[in-house]
């Protein structure tokens, strides 16, 4: 297969450097977002050809797929553009940075009857992958509550960047916490989507709204229900999960 790389970014390097290293993958492209990403990318993949301007990766024909890692706010327009190209879209996470934004990536894969699939690396995690399977194989019985928690230093103190620009980042909520809600939607699929969220969050640096701390209470159906909560405010990098079933419980 195929792939064009648009973003040569810190994560679009380690997107990069997975391609190349996956077998049946060939790296065939890369999109730029400035000179020295360009540079560096001809430095290092040699044989792929490197574009400044994304949109003349998408009109290579033999391209099967594309991975875009980009700020989260150019996520749906980038994303719907290749799924119009006719192109297969991995898409780093979060989705987009407001619902309906989601819903025209939704249409555009539908539309043009393409794969549209988000980068939660973390369901390949051997890990938390142990969990899932664990859950599955009735270790705890019914589940009935979960917990995650996130107690961290803040990102990257002291150099603004897009991550501080809520109109560019969406909000704290869609960096790291965005893989915890996946995990429940994951491990409790045979319970059914959520039915409600009662959320609530403070901030202290950067814009108001990106939520340096926030607690969420997601209700499943029946009497299952999870807390999610993270502090940038703290230090280090600590995340639990306690799982607790009928039966038994989890703790990773």
């Amino acid at each position: 297969m195929r792939f064009g790389l648009i973003g040569y970014g810190a994560w679009g390097m380690h997107h990069a450097a997975a391609l190349d290293q996956t077998p049946g993958v060939v790296l065939s492209a890369i999109a730029c977002a400035s000179e020295a990403s360009a540079a560096a990318a001809r430095a290092a993949f040699p044989e792929a050809a490197v574009y400044r301007d994304y949109r003349d990766l998408l009109r290579i024909p033999e391209l099967d797929a594309v991975d875009v890692v980009v700020p989260n706010h150019l996520h749906a327009d980038i994303g719907v553009q290749a799924l119009a190209a006719g192109k297969h879209v991995l898409l780093e996470k979060p989705m987009a940075t407001t619902i309906e934004d989601c819903d025209r990536l939704i249409a555009a894969a539908a539309a043009h009857d393409r794969i549209l699939t988000i980068g939660h690396e973390l369901r390949l995690s051997t890990q938390w992958g142990t969990v899932k399977a664990l859950i599955d194989a009735g270790a705890v019985g019914e589940p009935m509550y979960a917990l995650v928690s996130l107690f961290r230093f803040p990102y990257r103190p002291g150099t603004g960047g897009w991550r501080y620009a809520r109109d560019r980042v969406g909000s704290w909520i869609l960096e790291e916490p965005v893989h915890f809600f996946d995990f429940l939607m994951w491990y409790f699929e045979r319970a059914g989507d959520p039915v409600s969220v009662l959320a609530v969050g403070n901030g202290k640096d950067g814009e108001p709204g990106l939520w340096d701390n926030f607690s969420a209470v997601v209700r499943f159906p029946g009497s299952l229900y999870a807390v999610i909560t993270q502090t940038l405010g703290g230090f280090e990098h600590h995340q639990n999960m306690e799982i607790v079933g009928r039966e038994g419980a989890i703790r990773a």
